[in-house]
Parts: C-alpha cells; sequence; structure tokens
C-alpha cells in the first residue's frame, strides 16, 4: 500500500451507514515503505499528523477526500510501533489534538498518543472456533464468569502493578475451570482514560487498554483461553462516551458523533455524551468497532451496556430535558434501528457468536428475531430477577412469607426473552456491600442464604452470570483499586461456597434438563413447571426443570426459604420409582448442617400438585435440594 486515498466503494458504505471494516481503512494502515493516515472530520478547516518519527518537529498535512469528510496522507518510512495523534483545526481556528478514532493501540493515560499497531499473531484455536458454535446455541449450557482485569489479579507489591493479558490466561483459565464456568466476560477492555469507570467510559472503540498490554498480548490471552475450553465474552459501550478533549466529542469542532443538544446529546446520569445513531457515519463507525473486536480479536460474544438508556428519550430525565421522536413518543427510534442494524450485521457475519442486552425495562421482544419485530439480540439480563430475588433474600425470613411474590412473580414474564440471569458487578459496589454482607442473620445464615441465592439462580432457566470474587464469598464489596480477597479461597465456610459453586456448574452442564430449556421456559410450558408456588408460611418452592425434547430425565427443585427444616414434604413427580438426591445446599461439605434425605427418595402412587406419583422429602432449613430420578 503506498496509496494515500481510501477506495471510493468504502467511502460509500461509510456514508450510507453501511460499512463494516472502518479499521481497515480508517486511522493508521501500515503498508509497503510507509504508513496511511485517515480520519473523518468534516467540518475541520485543516487536519495535520504529528508523530514520533521526527521527534514531534513537524507536521504533515492531510488532505480531504471528495465531500466524504475523510482526509488523508501518505508517510514514507513510518511504520508499525510509530506514535501519532491527529490535529484538528476547526472552523474557527481553534486546534485541539486528538487520539485516533480508529486507532488499534493507544499509550494509555495520561498520554493520548495512538500507535501504529502490531496485529500480527498467528491464531491456534482452530479447533475451537471451529466448534463454538455447539456452545452459543439457545439450548447449550452457558455459566458466565464476569471479570474486571485490572482487580482479579492485581499484584498488590511492585506499586499496584497492573497484570498483562499474557499473564493472565492460564490463572485465569485454571481458576473458572476448576469452578465449572464455560465463559469468560471480560469488563470493558476498550482504551479509557479514567480507571475508575472500568472502561464503561470509553474513548478507543478499536484499542485494547494498553494497561494490560498490546493487542496482541490480548489476542494471546483469549488464543490460550479457547485453546483451554473457554469462551471469551466482552463488555461493549455503544450507549454513550466521555468528553475528554482528546476523544470523539466536539471532534472537528462541531458535535461529530454525538447530538448538539444537550436534551438528546449529553448524559446526566454518567457525564458523558450520546451517540447520534441516525448519523451515518456514527452506525458505520459503531458497527466496525463490533466486527473488530470479533473478527481480529476472536471474541465470542457481546454483551451491550445500558441498552434501555439507549431506547428512551426520556430515560433518567424529568419532564422538559428530553425531546419526544417525530411521532410524538419518547422511543428512540434512531437507536433501535441501530441496535437492529447492529445485530443483524454480526449475525450475518458471525453467526457463531452471542449477544447480550444489558435491558432493564419492559421493552418488547429484545431476544427477539429483527424479521419478527425483534432488537435481534440473543439473550437479555433478567434485571427483574436480579432485583427481586436479591429483595426477597435480604429481607429477614420472618417476613419472606408476606413476598412470596417476589420469587414467583418472575413466571409471568419467563417465557417472552431469552433471557441470561445475572449476578454482576453492579450489585457489589458503591456502598450496596458484597453479596454475604447482604444476607440477614448471623454468620452460618449469612452463609446459608447464599448457598440458596446461587441455587436458585442455577436451577432457574436462564443462562448463569457471577462477578468474579463472589465464588469466594467475601464479607466487602469488589474494591477496582484492590485485588480479589484470594486468602478466603481455602477459609472453610468461603471454600464450601466455591465447592457449591463448582457442584452447580457439573450440574447445569451436566444435566441436559437444566440447560435445554433455558429459553423456552414458562409457567406450565417446558423448561420449567411450578410444583409448588402457594406456600409462603413454610417459605417453600418447588419447580421442575423439563428436557424440551424429552430425550433426558427432570430435575425436581425444592427451596426452603425459612431457617426451619420441613420435613415430611409431599411434592409431585412425574415418574415412579427412586429418584436420587443431586445437591443439598445444606450438605456438610458446603458448610451447611448435614441435613438431607440419605441420597435418595421413592416415589409413591399417591397424587399430589397434578401429578399421579409423589416423593416425601426434607428440605433443610436455608436450602436448596434438587433430585432426579435414578438412571
Amino acid at each position: 500500500m503506498t496509496n494515500a486515498s481510501i477506495p471510493d466503494l468504502d467511502l460509500h458504505l461509510f456514508g450510507e451507514g453501511t460499512h463494516r471494516r472502518l479499521h481497515e481503512q480508517l486511522g493508521a494502515q501500515p503498508g509497503d515503505g510507509g504508513c496511511r493516515f485517515a480520519v473523518w472530520a468534516p467540518a475541520a478547516r485543516a487536519v495535520h499528523v504529528i508523530g514520533d518519527w521526527d521527534d514531534w518537529a513537524g507536521e504533515v498535512e492531510l488532505h480531504p477526500q471528495g465531500s466524504s469528510g475523510v482526509w488523508s496522507a501518505w508517510i514514507d518510512d513510518v511504520g508499525v510501533g510509530a506514535t501519532y495523534r491527529f490535529r484538528i483545526t476547526a472552523q474557527n481556528g481553534a486546534r485541539c489534538d486528538k487520539s485516533d478514532p480508529v486507532g488499534a493501540a493507544h499509550h494509555g493515560a495520561p498520554s493520548i498518543d495512538s500507535i501504529v499497531a502490531d496485529l500480527d499473531h498467528a491464531w491456534a484455536d482452530g479447533d475451537w472456533m471451529a466448534t463454538r458454535h455447539e456452545r452459543s446455541r439457545l439450548d447449550a449450557p452457558m455459566s458466565i464468569y464476569e471479570m474486571h482485569l485490572g482487580s482479579w489479579g492485581r499484584t498488590v507489591t511492585e506499586g499496584q502493578r497492573f497484570p498483562n493479558y499474557r499473564d493472565l490466561a492460564d490463572p485465569v483459565a485454571d481458576h473458572c475451570l476448576a469452578h465449572g464456568f464455560t465463559h469468560v466476560e471480560l469488563l470493558p477492555i476498550m482504551e479509557h482514560p479514567f480507571y475508575g469507570s472500568w472502561g464503561y467510559q470509553t474513548t478507543g472503540y478499536f484499542a485494547p487498554t494498553a494497561r494490560h498490554g498490546t493487542p496482541v498480548d490480548l489476542m494471546v490471552m483469549i488464543d490460550r483461553l479457547h485453546q483451554r475450553g473457554l469462551g471469551v465474552l466482552l463488555d461493549w459501550v455503544p450507549s454513550h462516551f466521555p468528553t475528554d478533549t482528546h476523544g470523539l466529542a466536539e471532534f472537528d469542532g462541531t458535535h461529530l458523533y454525538e447530538h448538539a443538544d444537550p436534551r438528546q446529546g449529553f448524559h446526566p446520569d454518567w457525564n458523558s455524551a450520546i451517540f447520534n445513531y441516525g448519523r451515518n457515519e456514527v452506525r458505520s463507525f459503531l458497527i466496525s468497532s463490533a466486527v473488530c473486536w470479533l473478527d481480529r480479536f476472536h471474541i465470542d460474544g457481546l454483551r451491550v451496556d445500558a441498552v434501555a438508556s439507549m431506547l428512551y428519550l426520556d430515560y433518567s430525565r424529568n419532564e422538559g430535558e428530553w425531546i419526544p421522536n417525530i411521532y410524538g413518543g419518547r422511543e428512540n427510534l434512531e437507536a433501535i434501528a441501530f441496535l437492529r442494524q447492529f445485530n443483524e450485521t454480526v449475525y450475518s457475519e458471525f453467526p457463531d457468536i452471542v449477544t447480550h442486552a444489558e435491558e432493564s425495562t419492559a421493552y418488547p421482544s429484545v431476544s427477539r428475531p429483527t424479521y419478527l419485530g425483534g432488537l435481534g439480540f440473543g439473550g437479555k439480563w433478567d434485571m427483574g430477577w436480579m432485583h427481586d430475588t436479591l429483595q426477597y433474600l435480604q429481607r429477614d425470613p420472618i417476613h419472606r412469607g408476606w413476598h412470596h411474590g417476589e420469587i414467583t412473580f418472575r413466571s409471568v414474564y419467563m417465557g417472552s426473552e431469552h433471557y441470561v440471569l445475572p449476578l454482576s458487578h453492579d450489585e457489589v459496589v458503591h456502598g450496596k456491600g458484597s453479596l454475604l454482607a447482604k444476607m440477614p442473620g448471623d454468620d452460618w445464615q449469612k452463609f446459608a442464604n447464599l448457598r440458596l441465592l446461587y441455587a436458585m439462580q442455577w436451577f432457574q432457566p436462564g443462562k448463569k452470570l457471577l462477578f468474579m470474587g463472589c465464588e469466594l464469598a467475601p464479607w466487602t464489596e469488589w474494591n477496582h483499586d484492590g485485588t480479589l480477597d484470594w486468602a478466603l479461597h481455602d477459609a472453610p465456610m468461603h471454600e464450601g461456597v466455591r465447592k457449591l459453586i463448582a457442584e452447580l456448574n457439573r450440574l447445569y452442564l451436566g444435566e441436559p434438563a437444566l440447560h435445554r430449556g433455558d429459553s423456552d421456559a414458562g409457567s406450565g410450558g417446558p423448561g420449567m413447571q411450578w410444583v409448588e408456588a402457594h406456600d409462603p408460611e413454610r417459605g417453600v418452592f418447588a419447580w421442575l426443570r423439563t428436557d424440551p425434547t424429552g430425550e433426558s430425565r427432570p430435575v425436581l427443585v425444592a427451596v426452603n426459604a425459612t431457617p426451619t427444616p420441613q420435613e415430611n414434604y409431599r411434592l409431585g413427580v412425574p415418574r415412579p420409582g427412586a429418584w436420587t438426591e443431586l445437591l443439598n445446599s445444606d450438605a456438610s461439605v458446603y458448610g451447611g448442617s448435614g441435613l438431607g434425605n440419605l441420597g435418595s427418595v421413592v416415589a409413591a402412587p399417591l397424587d399430589s400438585h397434578d401429578h399421579r406419583q409423589s416423593v416425601v422429602i426434607t428440605v433443610p432449613p436455608l436450602a436448596v435440594v434438587a433430585f432426579a430420578p435414578t438412571d
């Protein structure tokens, strides 16, 4: 490549809003004997690039490509490793230095400089890539370990050094595989100036943060995780971006990426700018960002942050602080169209990946196909389940009977979407305390309630997500400036929680009834059927998990949300004979009292709960027990 010009077709697709690979055209594109630099700045009076190739002594002028708004130039003898930035001159003569919006690497805060990146990695994950479609199916088990890389294994010596991507690969794999997780989900690792934003204030939408190494370092990490049998999901933030002067905000002296009117273009919750989804070039930019991570880095799926804030023009705004759509409604029609385009694009190019929406409202058909009027996501976080379940379990057990519906309400909507059940980072920060600390009672009861929470999560339909460290049952909430409390790893009660998580994942993967109906669940339908939903006095819930194909055995789940053992409790079951106790969260190996059912129970021909057979079981205090027909 020695041509400074970008092909006309690429410029057309960019302006049309359908370009999928801007990272292969804009930014720094090294070639034979030099490098092409290109940037979108349609309102600029002039654009220059400066760099370390001449000790920052000179400016190289970029030239406009027709009416596209793209400026480009070729510089001889500049290649991989060079550091650069764009200097934008606005129409009023003001000059501002900007990081490359499509840069593949940046030096990282406090520097604003971008790097002509080395992207050469020989991937060795062919076996994983050839078979990952089996792991992304709606009926396949997916248990996700959500991670913030900076605080998972941060070295507390050496000045709180950030771990390198490469160094994390095998320790993360060892830990996740030991506990039965199928995927890791990384909080945003795109370049971001403020570490305390956890990556949610993104400035480099195509570049992994330099805090943990280079793009190739990240490739090595993902490659290794794939070779070890773990999928990698990535948190992606197309909902807003920070207003740092070196970033996207007012990029060419105008509101280029964002709306000019703060009622549309500024988000009060996060003090950040909102993308203008109605602008074709912005859609091309965001779509290309998503494709870049899926293609260049072999990412297996994207979790899209803050979708609710994108869908509604009045999100977190008072009357008079927002502008209605053309029909007078509050739906953000441009954002909705963008989300549909995003999902159609990534699934057309990568049909074996997944997309999950963090969406907290009742917006319909988030995870339904676009051709049926949906947004096209592969899954939606069930924030209602998370909120209701935590609220219920934080209550003193003596009061739980008055709030029985907080657990059963999910059945009203359970079959409407493909759900992920999250216990995420948002629940263990900002003074909310750890999951263990939320639980009522003395220490023993706190641990029992926590085990109860995890077992209820794993036995409900939906993919699973647990934030890092929650498997250790820490007493304190997550601190992004520290590291996980690894001293708890083998502490007796904490070790019991870890063992429970590992066993729950083993059952989830091994019992088809626990995952094949994840996305087909509904009251009385395939996936889950209530057995007992109306016993608030004794705090008992019971349901059957079933395989929609009918090929595998059902699983009976019984919950006791009180500290009083429920003995001689009769529940209807669909099959005669012996039922093996698959799990008892009160088992001594998990730190419980050891009360149980001696390994199995036998169904008798006595009608109960609309079944011709029934079992009599003991449900230990603050515990979950699960049974399946003995093979």
